[in-house]
């Protein structure tokens, strides 16, 4: 009696891409930091970094009375409400091509959590702008939202969008988009310098955590992506 082999599923596609085994951990951890920066925001009226801030402040104060600010005045409108529309558009594209399960995930990481996770965060610090900013900014400079967004925009497409080789140039591409959108930031005086690095930890857990939880979502969506069966 002969045994028919077994069957072998399809190896996963490459996309999305699978989340490494410390996601979790090293999610909470960078999601901790900003989170205990807030608390001491909210506690003490001059915490201990703001020396720091304050000769950033006086520094790009200087340099910018010198320099042009309309490059930094266009990533404040992509940052802004404006900004809202790429990840929307991405999600639309995935949406089309049957990508749902990633759909979900850039939902959550890019659009949700800015109103779960960023929002909260605002209230708690409650922190003062820094003083005669140049665009119009709403209440709560800590973290920044405009650097969270960059950098969940910049995670989730990497993930979902780009395959492996394409990653490897569009990860320093990125990086350089999230660098200047803190470097404007600060330009503009709309936020202090660690505001800027508190949104960049915090998106970057926000992704972290999120790519775990939809961990068995995206898998499935990679089998099926492998097996050309995605609008099954």
């Amino acid at each position: 009696m002969t045994h028919s082999p077994s069957r072998v599923p399809p190896p996963p596609h490459h996309l999305p891409t699978a989340p490494p085994r410390h996601a979790l951990p090293w999610g909470i951890a960078l999601l901790l930091v900003p989170f205990l920066v807030a608390l001491l925001l909210s506690t003490v009226e001059r915490p201990f970094f703001q020396g720091f801030d304050d000769w950033w402040e006086a520094s790009v104060n200087n340099a910018s009375t010198t320099g042009d600010g309309g490059f930094a005045l266009v990533l404040d409108r992509l940052g802004g409400p404006l900004g809202m529309i790429l990840p929307l558009a991405l999600i639309g594209v995935l949406c089309v091509y049957g990508r749902w399960r990633s759909s979900l995930f850039v939902l959550a990481a890019a659009v949700a959590a800015n109103g779960v996770v960023l929002l909260p965060l605002k209230q708690l610090a409650d922190r003062p702008r820094p003083p005669h900013p140049w665009v119009l900014v709403n209440e709560g400079s800590y973290p920044s939202g405009q650097v969270f967004s960059a950098v969940t925009l910049v995670i989730v497409a990497g993930l979902v969008v780009f395959p492996p080789r394409a990653r490897r140039w569009w990860w320093p591409v990125g990086a350089v988009y999230v660098l200047a959108m803190m470097g404007s930031r600060t330009w503009l005086h709309a936020q202090w310098l660690s505001d800027t690095f508190a949104g960049a930890l915090l998106g970057a857990g926000t992704c972290l955590v999120l790519w775990r939880v939809f961990a068995s979502l995206l898998r499935a969506e990679a089998e099926r992506m492998a097996a050309d069966s995605l609008w099954l």
